[in-house]
């Protein structure tokens, strides 16, 4: 391999981290209340953090939290974040269109860090996304997830009260501040954030929370594609006509 093609990759690498330092600066607040509110379930430092490097799923981890302080069984909380991850499965194909093509291992791995917040950056990222960029992107996120997942453990019952509760909001805030951007871009992101929004919140009224959110992300994904075709399909009949 060229000095020249090193240099490219690990340019590249260096700008997925510098777009990651947002995420990694998020998850802190995040990461350190799972690790107090595992501690306070009953799991070791240990089991905290191997749940933060083999899940890496934020929503998922604290819903098995509450499962496993309920004693609920091991099939039916492997069941419930695997509901609740399906949009996971949505959101890596809808990436691999943007990403360029790369050995099917790689990216394997790299899909396995992308969430809810780094898909949103390489979503709007300008252009084909890189596999030295992704690995970038999700090496910085995921290190503080998993790290601050421990410090939470250790420390976090020493923190105020009041700082406690404010933790709980933070990654839904910092969620909204990814995906302003977007909005702002394209019309088709804002009604199918809309769309999702309201249906979930109806839906949970009578479905479990995992099955809320896939339901209203399935419908809204495929009525808003359908919507958005039948608008496209209009436009041109019009043009012809």
């Amino acid at each position: 391999m060229s000095t020249t093609v090193l240099v490219k990759k690990h340019t590249e690498f260096q700008q997925g981290a510098l777009s990651g330092m947002s995420i990694a600066v998020g998850y802190m607040p995040i990461a350190l209340t799972f690790g107090l509110l595992a501690k306070s379930t009953g799991l070791s430092v240990a089991e905290a953090v191997l749940m933060s490097l083999i899940v890496f799923a934020g929503a998922s981890q604290y819903i098995s939290l509450q499962l496993i302080a309920v004693g609920t069984g091991i099939f039916e909380i492997i069941l419930t974040t695997f509901i609740l991850n399906i949009r996971h499965f949505l959101m890596c194909a809808s990436l691999n269109e943007k990403v360029e093509e790369d050995h099917p291992i790689k990216k394997a791995l790299y899909a396995f860090g992308v969430t809810d917040e780094t898909f949103s950056v390489a979503a709007v990222k300008d252009g084909k996304v890189s596999t030295g960029y992704m690995f970038g992107l999700i090496s910085v996120s995921y290190s503080s997830w998993v790290v601050f997942s421990g410090i939470g453990h250790v420390i976090g019952s020493s923190l105020p009260a009041t700082l406690q509760e404010s933790m709980s909001v933070a990654l839904y805030a910092m969620f909204i501040g990814l995906l302003v951007p977007s909005l702002k871009k394209q019309r088709k992101v804002v009604v199918l954030a809309a769309s999702a929004a309201i249906l979930n919140t109806i839906f949970s009224f009578f479905m479990e929370p995992g099955w809320s959110i896939v339901t209203a992300t399935l419908i809204s994904a495929i009525g808003v594609e359908a919507l958005m075709k039948y608008i496209v399909k209009e436009g041109e009949v019009d043009e012809r006509g």
